[in-house]
């Protein structure tokens, strides 16, 4: 009987450490795999119809080992481009981050609306625009015949696509000092010097 009560003391020890260790360890492996960017976007302040469709995707190292992290969200918004912008704007605002002008935002000219901003060790690019109505034609055919329905066509193609691209700051180039031009590479000085006489003056000789 003393043997089997300690058996059966020794089993509960053993589950019960077994389920104390398990819980944290679920949500610490949890907590690994999914990156707190991405909570801070989904506590957005956005209605419904602003965030109808969402896909998340993540390259790089949360350690910067190599190359640091890069979050990219992809939204499907169904109003326009305009009213959407204005409702991401505002709500980023609301939760502390704050337009960051600065030069190569956009990198090159896009369509719509590109807003770049600031919050602490982050920084965050903003694109709102039109949404892809068709795919690019395949050997000059459309991937896609149109719908003859004039009506269902416009349907398909209402409302916006929203991009957000989430870095570390350290690891944007824009933070960092732009680069000068130099003379050598376009062949003149942008800020040449001038004397009173063209011809200057010879220099004396050592007496």
């Amino acid at each position: 009987m003393r043997e089997r009560r300690r058996l059966r003391m020794g089993v509960l020890a053993l589950v019960s450490v077994l389920l104390l260790g398990a819980i944290p360890l679920f949500f610490g492996i949890r907590t690994l795999s999914r990156d707190p960017v991405f909570d801070t976007l989904d506590e957005l302040d956005v209605p419904g119809w602003a965030a109808a469709k969402t896909v998340d995707d993540v390259t790089g190292s949360r350690w910067c080992l190599l190359d640091c992290r890069l979050r990219e969200r992809t939204i499907t918004s169904e109003r326009s481009p305009e009213e959407t912008a204005q409702v991401y704007e505002r709500a980023l605002t609301e939760d502390g981050w704050r337009p960051w002008q600065v030069t190569r935002c956009p990198e090159q000219s896009e369509k719509g609306s590109y807003t770049c901003w600031r919050r602490d060790e982050l920084t965050l690019d903003l694109w709102v625009r039109e949404p892809t109505c068709a795919p690019p034609p395949v050997d000059g055919a459309p991937a896609v015949q149109p719908s003859p329905d004039p009506s269902a066509a416009a349907q398909q193609c209402a409302g916006s696509l929203v991009s957000v691209k989430v870095r570390n700051a350290i690891d944007d180039e824009r933070t960092r000092p732009q680069p000068s031009i130099d003379p050598s590479l376009t062949g003149e000085d942008p800020f040449p010097t001038f004397s009173e006489d063209p011809l200057g003056s010879p220099t004396p000789s050592p007496s």
